[in-house]
């Protein structure tokens, strides 16, 4: 089938309401070119005169349009690529996709490594299925910012964790894409004993010396599920190890600080909760460049819990129970939460670490805990009123865990109330204002 755009939906009373598009329908060309991909689209159709060429139920049709130069079709597309995601070709000693069980969602077994979903949704990529003309192509267009996954910039080290040979590219590609003035957010997973310590050092200076380009390099521990069977021997950090690491990205930060005036480089949140360090504080993030690669997301938690929890309801006399149910790694700092929050509400917040049994003990992450492991936890809680979910827990847009189970299935399973809460402080409060006070 020819490669096309295809609509998934058309927003009320927009332009593309307007002309009659409609969703299933699929756009093979704008002004006689073909589109590859969403990026396409956009430089397509800024223009102001309009030749969509659509097939919708087999039949293909031309509309001819005239739009203001910045408006937007309102349409929204079921993918951003329409000529095949690219594929990873890389076998990482560390992939957390080789590590998923069988049974689950399709998607999930679908490794990307594609560089306009770089662009477009900041997803991470390797680099190493570039080809030339994808360089010239992000190189001409100045498709930024571009997310790597550098890992290391020690050639022969690079191609043993990731199982490629062209992984050892990787600092002349980024060299390359710095000249060309492309914004570069990284990040390296570090394994114990492979690219921690001297290699850590060596990879932070090498991504240092690309700065300005290189605009923020995360350092994030490697995630091991039970089910390695065949894979590589690996290890997680112990707790002394995560303190060590952090002291070596704070050193630094402080060099850096004083040579940018930024720090540059940060320490995924998980490390401070492994070593049971305190959450650096707001300005240590700077502007929070990798927050969905979860390097300061407790921090803005906790902030925003902290501007808002004075509008929770002042204590009312009543005997409620909520059960806040996290990961193992989060229930220290939701304990400090609902301590305040019983305090202010009179209301009783009890938190329960969720152990993971299904990706096995290493894994303590609260968005990785399925509806199984959840509900053999709540088989040993009695007498609650509700039941907090963190909302990071389902797959965004569809409200289904990993294992594909729905809240209202867990409500069932389990007999409780089930209310799904934001994992943001701001929302949390109003949330739980909501239960206390029904409104």
């Amino acid at each position: 089938m020819t490669q096309a755009a295809v609509i998934a939906s058309v927003q009320t009373e927009s332009f593309g309401e307007r002309i009659g598009l409609k969703p299933g329908d699929r756009i093979l060309a704008i002004n006689g070119e073909a589109v590859r991909d969403l990026i396409d689209m956009q430089f397509a159709l800024a223009e102001e005169k309009l030749s969509l060429t659509i097939e919708r139920s087999g039949a293909i049709f031309t509309l001819s349009v005239q739009k203001q130069w910045d408006e937007d079709l309102g349409i929204e597309l079921e993918s951003a690529v329409f000529d095949g995601i690219k594929r990873c070709a890389n076998r990482c000693k560390f992939c957390f996709v080789e590590q998923m069980p069988p049974g689950m969602r399709e998607s999930l077994y679908v490794k990307d490594d594609d560089y306009r979903l770089s662009v477009l949704h900041g997803n991470f990529i390797t680099l190493t299925n570039l080809r030339e003309e994808d360089l010239q192509r992000i190189e001409k267009l100045h498709l930024s910012p571009l997310y790597v996954s550098v890992h290391t910039t020690n050639p022969e080290l690079r191609q043993e964790l990731m199982g490629n040979r062209k992984a050892g590219q990787v600092l002349q590609q980024l060299q390359r894409l710095a000249a060309a003035g492309i914004e570069l957010h990284t990040q390296i997973v570090c394994v114990p004993d492979y690219n921690d310590r001297e290699e850590l050092d060596k990879t932070v200076a090498d991504l240092v010396s690309l700065y300005p380009q290189v605009q923020s390099i995360a350092v994030v521990p490697v995630g091991l599920t039970a089910h390695r069977n065949g894979l590589a021997k690996l290890r997680t950090f112990t707790s002394q190890e995560a303190a060590n690491l952090i002291d070596q990205v704070e050193r630094w930060q402080e060099k850096n600080r004083q040579e940018f005036d930024c720090y540059l480089v940060y320490a995924a949140d998980e490390f401070y909760l492994m070593a049971g360090r305190s959450i650096p504080e707001n300005e240590r993030y700077e502007d929070f460049p990798q927050l969905e690669n979860g390097v300061g997301l407790v921090r803005t938690f906790l902030d925003n819990w902290e501007d808002s929890k004075e509008e929770l309801p002042k204590k009312q006399g009543k005997s409620r129970k909520a059960l806040w149910i996290t990961g193992v790694s989060f229930a220290r700092v939701l304990q400090q939460v609902a301590a305040e929050a019983e305090a202010i509400t009179g209301a009783k917040f009890e938190v329960l670490a969720v152990p993971n049994r299904f990706f096995g003990p290493t894994v303590t992450v609260t968005g990785l805990l399925t509806g199984e492991d959840i509900l053999a936890a709540l088989s040993e809680s009695q007498n609650v009123d509700v039941v907090f979910l963190p909302d990071i827990i389902f797959r965004r847009g569809e409200m289904v865990t990993l294992d594909g189970m729905t809240v209202d299935e867990i409500a069932d399973k389990a007999g409780v109330k089930v209310e799904v809460i934001s994992s943001n402080g701001e929302d949390l409060v109003v949330m739980i204002k909501r239960w206390l006070t029904g409104e």
